[in-house]
């Protein structure tokens, strides 16, 4: 957020018109909001928006569109006439199919455990809203979306970090400095697995261990998942490990997901949450107070993409391992390069000689190369001298980028 410019023309004939009316300059935003960390990953983003030919890497999302199956049933729910208010936390067609969909990866899941959000940022809001207030203690497993760990802070509570250790093998956590850091005092846990931006993918003893720590002292986890079936585990594995499959539908957990990855469905906004029925009518409230509904034809198309699309979601897992692989086997090549090969998600992010300041080498990679990567800053001061690079896409395209970064590196 950029602070106003006192000295500007516009902020002088404000000044001047308030002072002839005798009213006050307009307050500023919370300290708490002006406080808030920019997005770096937009901010390289708006610096490439009108350099020519720019490849961009930089957002989370596919080049390729949503699959027709799914574009046609919204179509077709519009023409229908479905542009009404819904039901708060969603409609019953879409909860059953949820419901339908968690219980088959992670056992029995009601749908009165159940609700649609319009997006899987909206819902992890939300959940913060539930459960998280000003003064409240919350803690986050680090690099991370920037958004996971600002959201707390927007309602008033304080955010510890946790850092994942970069070592032979990739992105590791150190179990025992998490459970360190989950005090009694503790409100909240934020994880994110597999993770944005490094891959890194909690195993199920580290979920179980996390899980009876946090019932003991009675923390509340919110389980960010909206990559678990962007997973490259053993053959025959459809996900990645859950809280869920280990918690009862009524425990301390709240766990988010999305449409955006699985179904590429990141324009549509379509999200939804699995939370104790003990907090829905709440829920129920919020939703109202926040955006009252998920677009009803909008809920339509997902209730086809659950019933319609696991081919698609395991066509396009064994699209993102080939790409994954085919980067990662060429990005190796490259002096000052060092990439592990992740578990899960759809990003490489990669140590680079230069990238200490990462924001500024990402801006000259799109300003000099017309490369769009986004800076390790971005998740974080853990993430400095990283790079991510999202690898949903066609590996030619992929081919070219790896050029454009030889090409750089090779000017310096």
């Amino acid at each position: 957020m950029r602070d106003l410019d006192l000295s500007s023309p516009a902020t002088r004939s404000l000044d001047f018109t308030l002072a002839a009316s005798g009213a006050a300059a307009p307050a500023a935003a919370r300290d708490a909001v002006r406080a808030l960390r920019s997005s770096q990953i937009r901010e390289v983003a708006n610096a490439g928006f009108d350099v020519a030919d720019v490849l961009p890497f930089w957002f989370g999302e596919s080049d390729r569109v949503t699959p027709a199956f799914i574009r046609e049933a919204a179509a077709e729910a519009l023409m229908r006439g479905e542009t009404f208010y819904t039901q708060n936390l969603g409609i019953t067609p879409l909860r059953e199919a949820l419901a339908r969909y968690v219980g088959d990866l992670h056992g029995a899941t009601p749908m009165e455990n159940v609700a649609v959000t319009s997006a899987g940022v909206n819902a992890l809001m939300l959940a913060a809203q539930l459960v998280v207030g000003a003064g409240d203690r919350a803690v986050a497993v680090t690099p991370l979306w920037p958004n996971l760990v600002e959201i707390p802070k927007i309602l008033g509570a304080t955010v510890e970090t946790v850092s994942l250790d970069y070592g032979e093998r990739g992105w590791a956590l150190d179990l025992d400095r998490l459970l360190n850091a989950l005090t009694p005092d503790t409100k909240l846990l934020l994880l994110n697995s597999p993770n944005n931006p490094t891959g890194w993918v909690m195993t199920r003893d580290e979920q179980r261990t996390v899980l009876e720590h946090c019932r003991r002292h009675g923390i509340w986890i919110v389980a960010d998942e909206v990559y678990e079936r962007l997973y490259y585990g053993d053959a025959g594995e459809r996900t990645a490990p859950s809280f869920l499959d280990l918690a009862s539908r009524e425990e301390r957990l709240i766990c988010v997901n999305s449409f955006s990855k699985a179904w590429l469905m990141t324009g549509w906004r379509l999200g939804w949450i699995v939370a104790p029925r003990v907090l829905m009518d709440d829920l129920g409230k919020l939703v109202e107070y926040n955006t009252s509904c998920a677009p009803a034809f909008v809920q339509q198309a997902g209730v086809v993409a659950l019933e319609k699309g696991e081919a698609f979601t395991r066509s396009l897992v064994a699209d993102l391992r080939a790409s994954r692989d085919h980067l990662a086997a060429a990005l190796a090549t490259l002096p000052g390069v060092d990439v592990k090969v992740p578990h899960g998600a759809m990003y490489l992010f990669f140590k680079l000689a230069g990238a200490e300041q990462s924001l500024e080498l990402c801006k000259a990679l799109v300003r000099d190369v017309g490369l769009g990567l986004a800076p390790g800053s971005a998740f974080g001061p853990q993430g400095e001298g990283f790079v991510r690079w999202c690898y949903a896409c066609d590996p030619g395209r992929l081919d070219a980028g790896v050029e454009r970064l030889s090409r750089y590196l090779a000017s310096r």
